[in-house]
């Protein structure tokens, strides 16, 4: 058999005293290494799982701000289109063009039935001769009359005798050319509210 080794002396004892021995502590360290690894490694794991939510999260509200824009966008346009019909000029010019005329003073029904005021028919003014008129495309002569002409003439713009001359049909058929230059000379009508 072996002989025991000699036990150490001077130097070589205190550091043996320092170093500790390899046998059991290095297993029990084993443990506490792996719990570490996992811990990290877990860490790791989860902050790339969040890290890619936070981009699709990015990429999604990204898209939802350039819908946004796209939509604020189109309710501007339609904004501004319905503000532009709305305008007083641009309803009288409608109004014309279905065939409508300003009506004259209103009359009132009191609770009583009595009238207030004198009721009135609503009759077309005549057409005012421009000073230069704007040359339009007219259909040949053997083509179809102009709907406008005939939906004009039936709203009671035409000649008394219910039959328009040959020339008064042309002149119905373009309210505009003969109402713009007094609708743009005269300003708008504003409400007290404005």
């Amino acid at each position: 058999m072996s002989k025991p080794a000699a036990p150490l002396k001077g130097r070589a004892a205190r550091l043996a005293r320092l170093m500790p021995s390899t046998g059991p502590s290095t297993a029990a360290r084993t443990p506490f290494v792996l719990l570490v690894v996992l811990l990290l490694g877990g860490g790791l794991i989860t902050l790339l799982l969040l890290n890619s939510a936070l981009n699709e999260g990015s990429f999604r509200l990204s898209e939802l701000k350039r819908d946004t824009t796209e939509l604020t966008d189109e309710q501007q346009a339609l904004q501004r289109d319905v503000d532009g019909r709305s305008q007083p000029d641009a309803l009288e010019r409608r109004a014309r063009e279905l065939g409508m005329v300003p009506g004259g003073s209103p009359a009132f029904l009191d609770p009583d039935g009595t009238v207030r005021g004198n009721p009135t028919e609503a009759t077309a003014p005549p057409p005012s001769p421009s000073p230069s008129p704007t040359p339009s495309p007219r259909a040949p002569a053997g083509a179809a009359p102009d709907p406008d002409a005939t939906a004009t003439g039936a709203s009671g713009s035409a000649s008394p005798s219910g039959s328009a001359p040959a020339a008064e049909p042309d002149s119905a058929a373009e309210p505009d050319s003969a109402t713009a230059p007094t609708a743009e000379s005269t300003p708008p009508p504003t409400s007290p509210g404005r």
